[in-house]
């Protein structure tokens, strides 16, 4: 759901980019505490938190490469949105999809770059402000047991996306470029989007359980279960406790390596395999004329642009490089970030130290 430059008028991307960035800054300042706040368990959060969120915008980046088919002609793609939240909480949620959709935009051509306020607004604010709270209000009724996260990660990742699209066509009948009516922007883009919704659900709930079954200590969402979790220790499952689990286990490191490891390959080498159908988005757009005033992008000469390095004739080594290279920087660009975010919560903490003991 990459909106490109020219579906939007000037005035409401503005006003977009203005909310977008104000929901950033916000998110900075929540983010400080998810990253640098303690575990029920008793450790760090930070420790853990930081680096996991630059895998997190990672994996993120590599996985939205993936389209897959939902109907005739059109593909779909993780947002994100709800996986991210879910992992590492949702203010560093939008923080990961802001760093991926600006990234995208700047070395990929993927996304208008006066359309980033509207494309992090719709994919990095929206999808997590609805998910996180849908994911919340689930796992308060549904009985305290690990399966409960995963149905209430499905559940909200599914809303999620069509959110998203509502969105969006709220967006467009305040600032639209061409005249094509509401309803029916509405009911093309929520139908196709909850098809797309499946597919995000569907990923979305696989990574989450995924990780918590090996280590449910690092899910975001997770935290402050009645029940206790567990960890799987020598084939053993053991409370997760900093007691019961030995210094191997408690490190994030063995994660951290098999989820960058997979991000590479599926940019670098699944990615070829996915769906060269249109988005949702960009079928809507041209069933319905919404593409009509479409401009092209600003950085649409970068040596990266439509994910494949210029220069490379072979398409398979071109998009897999592309992919390699676009996971790498999102890993080192969303590292950075939490890193600073995390080491300013630390500084600020001493600051108040100190005044307390002054």
């Amino acid at each position: 759901m990459h909106v490109p430059d020219g579906f939007i008028n000037v005035p409401v991307s503005a006003a977009a980019g203005v909310v977008a960035a104000g929901a950033v800054v916000v998110s900075l300042r929540g983010a400080r505490r998810e990253l640098g706040g303690t575990t029920p368990a008793g450790g760090h959060g930070g420790e853990r938190t930081a680096p996991l969120a630059g895998l997190v915008a990672a994996f993120v980046f590599a996985v939205q490469m993936l389209n897959f088919p939902v109907a005739a002609g059109t593909s779909g793609h993780l947002l994100g949105g709800a996986l991210a939240a879910i992992l590492v909480g949702p203010y560093t949620g939008v923080l990961c999809l802001s760093v991926v959709l600006l990234l995208q935009g700047v070395l990929f051509a993927d996304g208008g770059l006066t359309a980033l306020g509207v494309n992090i607004l719709l994919m990095g604010v929206v999808t997590v402000v609805v998910a996180y709270t849908l994911f919340r209000a689930l796992v308060r009724v549904l009985p305290k047991k690990r399966r409960s996260v995963t149905v209430a990660t499905f559940v909200a990742a599914l809303v999620s996306v069509p959110a998203s699209a509502v969105a969006f066509t709220l967006l467009y009948a305040l600032g639209g470029t061409t005249d094509v009516p509401i309803g029916t922007v509405l009911g093309a883009m929520t139908g196709v989007h909850l098809l797309i919704g499946v597919g995000e659900a569907a990923i979305t709930a696989a990574t989450v359980g995924a990780v918590l079954a090996v280590r449910p200590d690092l899910v975001h969402g997770a935290r402050g279960l009645s029940a206790p979790l567990k960890l799987r220790v020598d084939g053993e499952l053991v409370d997760a406790r900093p007691e019961a689990a030995p210094a191997s286990a408690a490190s994030p490191r063995p994660v951290l390596f098999a989820g960058l490891v997979i991000s590479l390959i599926l940019a670098g080498f699944v990615s070829f395999y996915a769906s060269a159908d249109p988005d949702g988005l960009e079928r809507v757009a041209a069933d319905k004329g919404i593409d009509k005033k479409v401009e092209d992008h600003a950085a649409a000469d970068s040596p990266l642009a439509d994910y494949g390095v210029s220069g490379v004739e072979n398409v398979r080594v071109s998009g897999g490089l592309a992919g390699v290279v676009g996971v790498g920087a999102t890993l080192v660009a969303g590292t950075g970030v939490f890193l600073v975010v995390r080491r300013r919560r630390g500084d600020t903490a001493e600051a108040e130290k100190a005044s307390v003991r002054g």
